[in-house]
């Protein structure tokens, strides 16, 4: 699928209300990102565009990229050494497993509003917001 079809077929306004709501109840930041090329391997590309965006450099290592290779019809969830300690691969397996019907029916916008609201249970749990939130990052869905 092109990455043009992709976008067209997302509800924008309900994926940055999905990330405001992850954010809210934690310290975390959570990004999503469609990319405009074949990504044969989407979690390297996920790791390499988390680097490029800057999300490691949140305080608590607790960064979240949500990865779309719409070219190559993959997708990965990465997230930074504080969070993946602390979740584990099950957890990261399961949300996966939770969208792929959502990717397969086409409803992109419900598989990553799910996602999304999945791992922000999780940031919240494990990272519970203690005092004034620190917005390091915007909530928009980030392409290239």
């Amino acid at each position: 699928m092109h990455h043009r079809e992709f976008f067209k077929q997302l509800d924008e306004k309900k994926v940055a209300a999905a990330i405001h709501r992850a954010e809210r109840g934690s310290s975390a930041q959570v990004r999503v990102f469609v990319s405009h090329h074949h990504d044969d391997n989407p979690l390297e590309a996920a790791k390499s565009h988390f680097h490029l965006l800057g999300m490691g450099k949140t305080k608590h290592r607790n960064a979240v990229l949500i990865f779309f290779a719409p070219e190559s019809r993959k997708f990965a969830i990465y997230g930074d050494v504080g969070i993946d300690q602390k979740a584990g691969s099950a957890f990261w397996h399961a949300v996966r497993d939770e969208i792929v019907p959502h990717l397969k029916a086409g409803e992109f916008t419900t598989a990553i509003v799910h996602a999304v609201d999945r791992v922000g249970q999780k940031l919240a749990e494990l990272f519970p917001l203690t005092g004034k939130r620190e917005k390091e990052m915007g909530d928009e869905i980030g392409h290239g």
